[in-house]
């Protein structure tokens, strides 16, 4: 029987593809998997607790968990801070313009940029409600898009109207990939283990899509973070 064919997305995890340390290695966590701290905020959407589709996100999540690689490759995040993205505030170690308003001085305490972007989100417009659906499952957790085009439509004018208030859109801002994260990499993988680590996320994959074919979210929320264990919602934005 042949090998299954590995895929360009997990073909970058080997160690053939990659030749430097994983980039938060060492500012994001430690290469025993601790997380450091990382101080900003964000906005995200959180699972919504108890719900079918928090419990097959979970359940894909174990199935990483249970892979023999994952102790020394992977940095697990915990459960209760499983969320997507929907737009990237500002971060501790990203203090430069696309990454940091203009108008704000570079060294600025986290804090006093949370306090601002609290005052400045109050009027925020209310959108659409949107939906997501898993299309891809990594080492690193889930990739999302929406659930139809329309929701694919409503999630970027979501986009658009943060990237307005936060006063930046990033390089990616086009092509931002909207994931939900499981871990990150320690290190790299050895090409003769993803094989298995294909299988694994394939069947993965087709399990949480027949579990969950809509992922179940919270509203988006204005969050504050120390690091990559806990996002505190601040500011709720209920759509219409």
């Amino acid at each position: 029987m042949h090998a299954p064919l590995v895929s360009p997305t997990l073909a970058k995890f080997s160690t053939t593809y990659q030749t430097t340390p994983p980039r938060h290695l060492g500012t994001r966590y430690s290469p025993e998997g601790e997380f450091l701290p990382e101080p900003g905020n964000t906005v995200v959407c959180h699972l919504v607790e108890g719900s079918q589709s928090q419990k097959a996100v979970i359940a894909a999540r174990q199935r990483l968990l249970d892979m023999p690689e994952a102790d020394t490759h992977l940095a697990f995040t915990p459960v209760s801070s499983l969320h997507m993205t929907v737009f990237q505030g500002i971060i501790e170690y990203r203090r430069s313009w696309p990454y940091w308003p203009k108008e704000m001085p570079q060294d600025s305490a986290i804090d006093a940029m949370t306090a601002f972007y609290l005052e400045r989100l109050a009027d925020f417009p209310k959108l659409p409600a949107f939906h997501m659906q898993a299309t891809c499952v990594t080492p690193l957790g889930l990739r999302l898009t929406g659930a139809s085009i329309e929701d694919d439509r409503i999630i970027a004018t979501w986009r658009e109207a943060f990237a307005d208030a936060f006063g930046y859109r990033h390089p990616d801002h086009e092509t931002y990939e909207f994931h939900i994260t499981f871990a990150y990499t320690r290190r790299w993988f050895e090409p003769d283990s993803l094989p298995r680590w294909q299988v694994m996320l394939d069947d993965c994959l087709d399990e949480l899509r027949a579990a969950a074919p809509v992922i179940e979210m919270r509203p988006p929320a204005f969050c504050a973070f120390a690091d990559m264990n806990h996002f505190e919602e601040l500011l709720v934005f209920n759509p219409v």
